[in-house]
């Protein structure tokens, strides 16, 4: 694994610090769905077992009705099913040995799961779900339903009751939450997911580096919402999604030293940028079932300048410092609370003023998985954040460093970074490099080649 992800990274993931003007290469509609389908099934067929296992979990049932899914079968449906249908019901059995994946539904879900409802024996959908059960006899019964995690949270009141109302009294004792193995599944990527997920990293950042230029931003005329407006626009017309609306954002010299808050809350639509200022935005995409969160900071060029400020520049490489700091703190076991303290502690230590908010990433945005600080809660976060750290799971790095400015009159500025990465084979890596130095707008002629 550590080999083919050294190599990937040669061949797929270059500095951040050059332009990127050609965006990769994006499968036709026809091509991704047969990827997402040979993903899903190395997913259940090599990484579910190994799950089960983990959690102690032998019997997995998923629940949900059309247009009102569970967050984890929406990851576990073939692409071509876009919502479930009716009543789908997906039972996942693991012997110890091999796993065995029903659907108990009027229908085989894909070719992934084997449709077992004979209606003209048992003509009562959860009486058919009831026979299986009785046939495999697990010993411990998983359901969808956590305190801690909305997306391990996914059956609804009316199906529980429904479940249980039917499930014979000698197995209630053996239903549990399955929060533990939910997470597991949305958080844990494969060998497969791993070798693509840098280059959907580098959609991201290609996209960014062209909705973020002279050809989008015109200083006294461009605002922050206009660019939100390319941004969107520029994913369709790339034939993807995003899984939230961006933002965009400026912190200038003549605000004052909480303008930064817009970035989360009460941001105006039409700030229009004009010279001098440090624009940041906030954008991410989804292909082929998987996320990006990405944050980057450009600077509008006053007239003769040729570069950023260097107290600009210095609060920028205190943000590259404490995104060191955090994953240097990566490491198995550890909790999202203890990976938090130490690296506040460490920042503090070498005298920088830092927020930490990082989240997992994957199949969702905010995704499963340890909660590393938020924004309003950096003395940790109860639930998600006293969950530990698994191997081959994925990270947006996202936090801020806060820094005084000479050159802006001592004003404070929030270096807001966030980038994506990995941490696999007991390292942690950014899945296409990282931000280390201000982008600037217009870029230097003397850069541009000819």
């Amino acid at each position: 694994m550590k080999l083919l992800y050294t190599t990937l990274l040669a061949l797929c993931c270059y500095t951040l610090n050059y332009a990127q003007d050609r965006i990769p290469g994006i499968l036709s509609v026809q091509e991704q769905s047969r990827v997402i389908d040979e993903i899903l099934e190395d997913r259940l067929d090599n990484l579910l077992p190994k799950l089960m296992r983990r959690s102690g979990i032998d019997m997995w049932i998923v629940i949900s009705r059309e247009y009102n899914e569970d967050p984890v079968m929406k990851t576990m449906l073939p692409s071509t099913w876009l919502a479930a249908r009716r009543r789908t019901i997906m039972v996942f059995h693991h012997d110890g040995e091999s796993i065995d994946k029903i659907a108990i539904a009027r229908y085989s879900v894909g070719r992934l799961l084997q449709g077992e409802w004979n209606v003209d024996v048992y003509p009562d959908q959860w009486e058919a779900l009831m026979n299986v059960i009785k046939e495999k006899n697990p010993q411990k019964i998983g359901l969808n339903y956590s305190e801690n995690y909305g997306l391990a949270d996914g059956l609804v009141k009316s199906e529980y009751e429904s479940f249980m109302s039917y499930l014979p009294q000698e197995y209630h004792d053996r239903v549990t939450s399955a929060e533990d193995l939910a997470v597991a599944w949305l958080e844990t990527r494969t060998e497969r997911e791993l070798q693509l997920y840098p280059m959907f990293c580098r959609l991201g950042h290609t996209i960014l580096r062209e909705g973020l230029s002279e050809q989008v931003i015109h200083p006294g005329i461009t605002t922050t919402d206009d660019v939100v407006w390319a941004l969107r626009q520029k994913v369709k017309d790339y034939g993807l999604d995003t899984w939230f609306h961006p933002s965009v954002s400026v912190q200038r010299a003549d605000m004052g030293n909480n303008e930064f808050l817009r970035s989360f809350a009460n941001r105006p639509e039409q700030d229009v940028i004009q010279h001098g200022d440090l624009v940041h935005v906030d954008f991410g995409i989804t292909y082929l079932r998987l996320n990006t969160d990405q944050q980057q900071h450009f600077y509008i060029l006053r007239p003769g300048e040729t570069d950023a400020p260097a107290g600009l520049k210095a609060a920028f490489a205190n943000g590259n410092r404490v995104q060191d700091i955090l994953t240097e703190n990566f490491e198995i076991g550890r909790t999202g609370n203890e990976i938090l303290k130490k690296s506040l502690d460490k920042a503090k230590a070498e005298g920088l003023t830092a927020s930490i908010y990082t989240h997992p990433i994957g199949f969702h945005g905010h995704a499963a998985g340890p909660t590393i600080g938020m924004w309003d809660k950096q003395e940790g976060v109860k639930g998600p954040g006293d969950y530990p750290l698994y191997e081959n799971t994925a990270y947006s790095i996202e936090l801020f460093a806060a820094t005084e400015v000479p050159e802006w009159n001592g004003k404070i500025v929030r270096i807001m970074l966030e980038e994506d990465g990995v941490y696999t084979d007991g390292q942690f890596h950014f899945l296409d490099g990282r931000q280390t130095e201000l982008f600037v707008i217009p870029q230097p002629r003397e850069n541009m080649g000819n």
